[in-house]
């Protein structure tokens, strides 16, 4: 499941929970798009649940998504990873070095509060 929902102006909250197929994934990808679009300066709250790897597929679809991605990612200015996988939470901080103007900080599922007053900082 790629759940994405606005919370506010300028917020998105995601939450991937289980396997994604390319159909889940093209859903999930598309709504994030349309629901950022009038987004400026955003904040993004992402929760990791039980994640397994998504299917060969969804990974297509991914990649096929990579322009449309990067250009919704310049809608952001910080993302909270919330995840209780360690190896998420580092690939989450390493990619937030990588990408210009994106701050990304990780925390453990039970530290959504703190995540959340983070994004509000």
């Amino acid at each position: 499941m790629l759940k994405v929902t606005k919370t506010g102006a300028n917020r998105l909250n995601i939450t991937l929970e289980g396997t994604l197929d390319s159909d889940k994934m093209r859903t999930g990808l598309d709504h994030m798009a349309e629901l950022s679009q009038d987004i400026n300066a955003g904040r993004m709250l992402y929760r990791i649940k039980n994640f397994h790897m998504p299917t060969l597929g969804a990974i297509g679809v991914e990649f096929s998504y990579l322009p449309k991605l990067f250009s919704l990612i310049g809608r952001f200015d910080k993302c909270a990873v919330c995840s209780d996988i360690s190896w998420i939470r580092t690939a989450a901080e390493v990619e937030g070095a990588l990408i210009p103007g994106l701050e990304i900080k990780a925390f453990g599922l039970k530290e959504t509060d703190a995540a959340e007053a983070w994004l509000d900082a």
